[in-house]
């Protein structure tokens, strides 16, 4: 097993003057590289929309690729390399060869995700050259480990071309690991070392585990007031507005820097401010998704159903709308932006993503769903009651029960991972029951439901 540990990192001072050279040549390199690419894409190619009938087609050069990248590192590293618009002396013999070679897988990847996209054929956007502020990283290769300090505060860890570095060990390192790769980044608040470590005493594997209604658990994104998440055993967690509670923090600071001269020290002093509060927020809403996580696995439940959130579409502005005579009219994209920003500060993706991780190591899995009608649908009957998001709450005369509506929706989110949730199709509109299974699961819906602490106004 291959996992990953972040220690704090203490350079000296020429070790920071040395990283900092080495990041302005990793940097240069990689941009060199996407020019590259960019201007044999330009100069090799012909619209077929207006291509005269005798055309000419330029001589078709070499592509460029990783290898015939790769192969020109000894060569450059044979003189100092001028760049262009300053004239600035770089010398790429004083870098570790195979973190170069890095830069150009990087390079390679950040392509080819252009082009033809990841494993899943999801396109990124078109690569963007790196300034200082973007290229934050190099990997190093033959890193070795080191004992600790007296007390064990410091761990000493050797990397290529630059010597003994000095860590902060807050976090002991698993017995039996080999140190396959060290990776320095360079954050708002000071250095960090990644550590990538093998441990062959943890096997890889996948849980085989078949999903029932005792170790299973529905949740649902709920995203209304105060609440983050609502589950099918009748408990919702919190949310914690990380952007939300810092906002005006940061705006106080976003429009001072702005103001300020670009280029001026003073505008650099508040970047690096506006960095620090980002990275708190980014931090605080990760460390809320952890504890999360977390809370969830204590339920002692094997098996988490999520569902599949469209977040790009949520997260999108609305398109324009114009009348008969061209005039903007209003498209309820003021309304809609707040909303944007709370689906953002929510980070559900990665909340999701960090509970999968989670739930793989404590030999659990988390499995993602389709929500459809979830959040309308009686988990215990076949009727659309929850029709409009201002209903939060509905009271069962008959049963004298009171349902709420995420909870509900967490429990339907476990009836669909189930296979029990009944099939609805759209007839003229509206949709309508074609297949239900609601009686399989009556009994365990009921039971939780009633389980619920009902309010006085019920009582």
């Amino acid at each position: 097993m291959i996992y990953t540990y972040q220690y704090r990192f203490r350079p000296t001072t020429e070790q920071k003057l040395v990283l900092n050279d080495w990041f302005r040549v990793c940097r240069y390199w990689y941009n060199h590289q996407l020019g590259e690419r960019f201007n044999w894409w330009e100069q090799n190619r012909c619209y077929v929309d207006r291509c005269p009938l005798i055309c000419h087609l330029p001589e078709l050069k070499d592509k460029p690729n990783y290898y015939s990248q790769k192969k020109r590192l000894p060569i450059i590293k044979q003189d100092l390399v001028a760049v262009g618009w300053s004239k600035e002396l770089l010398d790429f013999a004083t870098v570790p060869s195979q973190t170069l070679q890095e830069v150009c897988k990087r390079a390679e990847l950040a392509f080819k995700r252009y082009i033809s996209g990841d494993s899943q054929g999801k396109r990124s956007g078109k690569p963007r050259f790196k300034n200082n502020a973007r290229f934050r990283s190099m990997i190093f290769e033959g890193a070795k480990l080191h004992s600790c300090s007296v007390g064990s505060k410091f761990l000493y860890v050797t990397l290529p071309k630059l010597g003994l570095v000095k860590i902060r060990h807050h976090r002991p390192l698993p017995d039996g690991t080999s140190l396959k790769q060290a990776q320095v980044i360079k954050k708002a608040d000071g250095w960090y070392l990644n550590l990538r470590l093998e441990d062959k005493t943890i096997p890889d594997f996948t849980p085989d585990i078949t999903p029932t209604w005792e170790n299973s658990i529905g949740m649902d994104a709920v995203l209304h007031e105060d609440d983050y998440l609502a589950t099918s055993e009748g408990f919702k967690l919190p949310s914690l507005k990380s952007f939300r509670k810092s906002q005006v923090k940061l705006d106080k600071v976003s429009k001072r820097k702005a103001s300020r001269k670009k280029g001026s020290k003073a505008r650099r002093k508040l970047a690096k401010k506006e960095a620090k509060i980002h990275q708190q927020i980014a931090r605080s809403r990760k460390d809320h998704a952890y504890n999360n996580a977390h809370q969830l696995l204590k339920t002692g439940k094997t098996v988490f159903f999520y569902e599949k959130l469209n977040l790009k579409g949520l997260t999108r502005r609305n398109n324009p709308k114009q009348d008969d005579r061209g005039n903007y009219v209003p498209n309820g994209n003021s309304a809609k932006s707040g909303l944007n920003k709370s689906w953002a500060d929510a980070g559900f993706g990665q909340f999701f993503s960090i509970l999968g991780y989670i739930a793989e190591k404590a030999g659990a899995k988390a499995i993602e769903v389709n929500p459809a009608y979830t959040s309308q649908l009686l988990s215990y009957k076949d009727e659309l009651v929850f029709t409009d998001c201002s209903i939060r709450e509905y009271w069962d005369e008959e049963l004298n029960l009171l349902v709420d509506r995420d909870i509900n929706s967490g429990i339907n989110i476990k009836r669909v991972g189930l296979g029990l949730f009944p099939t609805l199709k759209r007839r003229k509109g509206n949709p309508v029951v074609v297949s239900s299974t609601t009686n399989s699961t009556l009994k365990q819906v009921l039971s939780i439901l009633q389980d619920l602490e009902k309010p006085a106004l019920y009582a």
